[in-house]
């Protein structure tokens, strides 16, 4: 019924029959299938459907009058108009609504205005910019101060700390001797608990779940996709070609394209592209911080999928990871509220760097991330193919958008409301840089944020500690804190370690309390090189890597450069906290995987 008009404006009953069976076979409506497919355009589908109402149908701007509200009139798809307008509300229906509207169902009261969704979206947005803003700012320190970065009247905690490491700085200058001994060994001792999380990841097995049969089209629910794109001409190309790859049915997928409002060519390379009716580019009202989760939080309470997942604008995920991740959700557990997908480098043979970068992203993803989820680990997310039940994400308030490590903060804030992060054995492949400048650029950005994390979820330990739980405490210390603290310590510890233990230097003391701190250093030393090495190595094997296996002993060396990293995102937190730094895309000269570039063709979309 929501199509039959059609027949009217000269639409070939052949694809109103066909599309009627695609929306039988996938569980949706019709009138979904041809705007998500292309096959009818958003704008023409609803000038029809106002002409069959006989309800005027209104083009944009769109004069809406006061009681819109943010995000509830774009939710109802219904806002109220000025007066003179000649209805007193705008509708925008979506799916089974138009049918009910057909039916004689709709709005009780006067048939309202038609407009389309894109309409009506863009006037919500231009009506109150400010307020959108101010809401994808600042919700979570609104809401949840104690989860927020920023609260309304934040402690001297950065002050606090700096003072406190002076203080014990200065103090330990004072201490006897053995007292100072006993510390550091004490302070060897905890480093060897944080690093015994990345050693005993080798030892577990992959998922046993990750050839699961998917479920029927009929099963599978609305799918949303957040990209956030800032300066990405580039990769725009690339981007929709991926996303029109996915093995989804277009009439469940909502993919929502976000850009800064400053941000003219990318909005241009957009407007370029042919993008079917799933797709819907949306512009974020001006406001600062400018960062990514600032505009996935403008965009969540729009989100109309039972699940969402984020991608970066350089991804491209494998064709059938949404299905893949829904299956997982159907069967995983309601405190499973989040999927982390294996981020996969393919752009390995630009450079060493690219090499490097490859081993570990292979250690977190194809070792650790398992591992953490197993073991139902706080984890620090990857920032994109990580995919959520959606009334999760909206009940935890979204992401922190002063966090310039929002993925990393989000991770740890879920188990800290009792969710844990399932492994998606699903790849999704990305680009890393290949010079140091930009590495160095990201990099610290990641320690940074990693740093406001800390700081975050450390404002109240006894809280945290007793929502974490000891073991979960424990790797929360060692994947955040630890890792920047590891990082900023590694080359005062490390090579002066090398040096002093190396073999036919190391003397033995008469006692064992005497040789307690050498004997603690060379159990470090060891393991401190096996944590960064095993993982990476197994990570290359798991995947068939040996061209990259020879480049593992060289990751002691590429560590120096984090810890480099960590020393700049220190300085970083105090002089520009907030300063996102930006990581350039579509530079990549190689592909490993023969991923899509802009000059291929575009295989058929699932409809």
């Amino acid at each position: 019924m929501e199509i039959g008009f059609l027949l009217a404006e000269g639409v070939a009953p052949a694809g109103l029959v066909e599309a009627a069976a695609r929306a039988e076979a996938c569980g949706s409506d019709a009138a979904t299938v041809l705007v998500a497919t292309g096959t009818v355009s958003e704008d023409a589908y609803y000038r029809a459907l106002a002409s069959a109402l006989g309800a005027p149908f209104l083009s944009e701007p769109l004069p809406l009058g006061p009681g819109t509200r943010y995000p509830e009139s774009l939710v109802a798809g219904l806002a109220p108009l000025l007066p003179g307008t000649g209805a007193a509300f705008v509708y925008a229906p979506r799916g089974r609504a138009i049918r009910e509207l057909l039916e004689g169902r709709g709005p009780v009261g006067r048939m309202p205005a038609i407009a389309t969704p894109t309409g009506l979206r863009r006037a919500v947005f231009a009506q109150n910019p400010a307020g959108i803003a101010a809401h994808a700012a600042d919700d979570l320190q609104v809401r949840r101060p104690d989860w927020a970065l920023k609260t309304r009247a934040p402690p001297p905690t950065l002050a606090a700390a700096g003072l406190g490491l002076w203080a014990v700085a200065v103090a330990c200058l004072a201490l006897p001797s053995p007292v100072l001994m006993g510390a550091w060994t004490l302070l060897q001792i905890g480093f060897l608990v944080l690093v015994t999380f990345r050693v005993a990841a080798v030892s577990v097995d992959p998922d046993p779940e990750a050839t699961a049969p998917p479920l029927a089209d009929i099963d599978l629910p609305i799918y949303t996709v957040l990209v956030a794109l800032h300066r990405e001409t580039a990769v725009v190309p690339r981007l929709i070609l991926a996303l029109g790859r996915l093995d989804y049915p277009a009439a469940k997928l909502d993919i929502k394209l976000l850009i800064e409002a400053h941000d003219g060519e990318t909005a241009a390379a957009l407007a370029a592209a042919p993008l079917p009716g799933r797709f819907e580019v949306i512009v974020v009202p001006p406001g600062l911080p400018r960062t990514k989760p600032r505009a996935l939080n403008a965009a969540l309470p729009l989100a109309r999928g039972e699940h969402l997942v984020v991608y970066d604008a350089e991804d491209v995920p494998d064709p059938g990871q949404l299905r893949a991740a829904a299956s997982r959700f159907a069967r995983a557990p309601r405190q499973t509220a989040c999927l982390q997908g294996r981020l996969v480098i393919d752009n390995v043979r630009d450079a060493w760097l690219t090499r490097l970068f490859a081993l570990e992203y292979g250690a977190l993803f194809d070792v650790l991330g398992p591992a953490l989820a197993a073991w139902k680990m706080p984890t620090p997310l990857g920032g994109t193919s990580t995919h959520f039940r959606t009334d999760v994400l909206r009940a935890v308030h979204g992401w922190d958008a002063w966090n310039v490590t929002e993925d990393c903060d989000l991770g740890i804030r879920l188990a800290r409301a009792g969710y844990h992060v399932g492994d998606l054995p699903s790849d999704t492949i990305e680009e890393a840089p290949a010079r140091i400048g930009a590495w160095l650029a990201q990099r610290t950005r990641w320690m940074k944020g990693f740093l406001q994390t800390s700081l975050t979820h450390g404002r109240h330990p006894l809280r945290t500690f007793r929502e974490l739980g000891l073991p979960g405490t424990l790797c929360a210390l060692a994947m955040v804190p630890g890792t920047v603290l590891s990082a900023l310590a590694y080359p005062f510890l490390m090579l002066p370690a090398v040096i002093g233990l190396w073999p036919g230097r190391i003397e033995s003391a008469p006692d064992f309390w005497s040789n307690l701190p050498t004997g603690t250093a060379i159990v470090i030393l060891l393991t401190g090189f096996a944590a960064m090495l095993a993982p990476a190595a197994l990570g290359a094997v798991r995947r068939g890597w040996w061209d990259l296996l020879p480049f593992v002993p060289l990751l002691p060396a590429y560590f120096l450069l984090m810890s480099a990293a960590a020393w700049l995102g220190l300085i970083e937190l105090v002089t520009a906290p907030d300063r996102w730094n930006k990581t350039e895309h579509g530079l990549s000269r190689t592909s490993r995987s023969g991923a899509l570039s802009p000059g291929r063709s575009d295989p058929k979309a699932s409809a």
